[in-house]
């Protein structure tokens, strides 16, 4: 069992940890422990509380974090779960030209997000903006604090990036979501400073959940890691 805290700089929104950095945590935890032939799945239970401690244990059913009450589990699916994540990619100078569309410049829900609110001078800063054909797009250049100690980004961080991207997918101006679940599958690790490019693809609605897929490449448009996603429909003044 191993505690831990979500500081400030890991939110989402204003009040909770951001949803694709907690579920790294539990994910990266799962992916340890888990068969080869599986790939971590997490569940948010609540919106994760930060500056507390909360207990992260690991037992062969799955790995699940908890404060005062269960805050998120995991466990591990068939990785044929992830056959439909794969987002097709387009170069880096698309997804760069795509950023300038980005909505959350403008209107975001959530402005302190660690992965792609603006006003989060210490997170990912991503900017998933409309291709116009149902996919966002945006760049990536890890810094170099995101690395572990194998000096490649921490896997963590590519949850974490994997999040945003696929919630952009969705009109949040009209469908403001929050991340109720995600399930991830990490093939490779790109060194901090690395070019990649981010992903993401709305796959369908269901009342008040919204399931989009997300996909990050590196330079050469190889395939780095891939997530699906459940979006949960919610009104944001809850949250901030």
């Amino acid at each position: 069992m191993t505690t831990m805290r979500i500081a400030p700089r890991f939110r989402g929104p204003a009040k909770s940890g951001n949803g694709g950095y907690v579920a790294g945590l539990v994910g990266t935890a799962l992916a340890a422990a888990a068969p080869a032939d599986t790939v971590p799945r997490v569940r948010l239970l609540v919106p994760p509380p930060m500056e507390t401690d909360l207990e992260l244990s690991v037992d062969p059913s799955g790995v699940r974090l908890a404060g005062t009450a269960p805050v998120a589990e995991g466990v591990p699916v068939s990785a044929a779960t992830l056959a439909d994540a794969t987002v097709d990619p387009v170069g880096p100078d698309e997804a760069l030209a795509a950023e300038a569309k980005y909505k959350g410049l403008v209107d975001h829900p959530f402005p302190g997000c660690f992965v792609c609110g603006p006003e989060n001078h210490e997170g990912l800063q991503l900017k998933p903006g409309p291709l116009g054909d149902g996919r966002t797009a945006c760049t990536w250049h890890p810094a170099a604090d995101l690395a572990a100690s194998d000096r490649l980004v921490d896997p963590v961080y590519l949850w974490s990036a994997l999040d945003c991207p696929g919630g952009w997918a969705i009109d949040l101006e009209g469908r403001p979501s929050v991340l109720g679940q995600m399930t991830a599958c990490i093939d490779a690790r790109p060194r901090p400073g690395e070019p990649c490019v981010v992903m993401g693809r709305v796959l369908g609605e269901d009342g008040r959940k919204t399931h989009t897929a997300s996909t990050l490449y590196d330079s050469d448009g190889r395939v780095l890691a891939r997530a699906r996603h459940t979006w949960i429909l919610v009104d944001p003044a809850l949250f901030n």
